[in-house]
């Protein structure tokens, strides 16, 4: 079952001023980790960029930009948002049949937002879905301190069954490209 690597929203904007994401620089090394994994086996790797002038992040600009740390290879593709859902209004769903891809791994950052709703849409739309605990993360909020927000994503999302295809949350030692869900 062919897969491809989403990794969603880890920009400068997001990553860089204080306080930063939960354990943001363990995250972007383990996204690193799966990248480089993902594009020896051949698997497409995606970078989903968020953009949106009234979050500060405008189409271009230096928050719009990947975190300085990610490393993005030639051959990686990029992909533009303006929504939660890394399909809605994109060519994501386009993308992925022309590459053949059947299965989704997520990553990336905001757990409770777009990475829940890509995965999600991703269900919903047929795609078996991988998401990969370890590797997404979010800033503490008034109501919950990031790791709850991880946590509870990590335990939710794969006991989501209406959709049809699964959900699985697995860490990112355990991804083995080229395996079905």
């Amino acid at each position: 079952m062919k897969s491809a690597l989403l990794i969603i929203d880890v920009q400068r904007g997001l990553f860089d001023p204080e306080p930063h994401p939960f354990e943001a620089d363990a995250v972007i090394a383990r996204i690193n980790i799966l990248a480089e994994r993902a594009r020896y086996a051949g698997v497409p790797v995606i970078f989903v960029q968020h953009e949106s002038t009234s979050s500060g992040l405008e189409f271009g600009g230096e928050n719009w930009q990947l975190e300085q740390n990610l490393v993005v290879e030639e051959g990686d593709i990029i992909l533009r948002k303006t929504t939660p859902d890394s399909f809605l209004k994109t060519e994501l769903s386009d993308l992925l049949a022309r590459e053949r891809v059947e299965q989704l791994l997520i990553c990336g950052y905001a757990s409770e937002f777009c990475v829940d709703t890509t995965t999600r849409r991703a269900a919903a739309l047929g795609f078996p879905a991988i998401l990969v605990s370890d590797a997404h993360t979010t800033h503490d909020k008034e109501h919950a301190q990031a790791a709850v927000i991880i946590a509870h994503h990590n335990a939710t999302l794969p006991n989501i069954h209406s959709f049809g295809p699964p959900i699985k949350a697995l860490v990112s030692e355990q991804i083995v490209f080229g395996m079905a869900v």
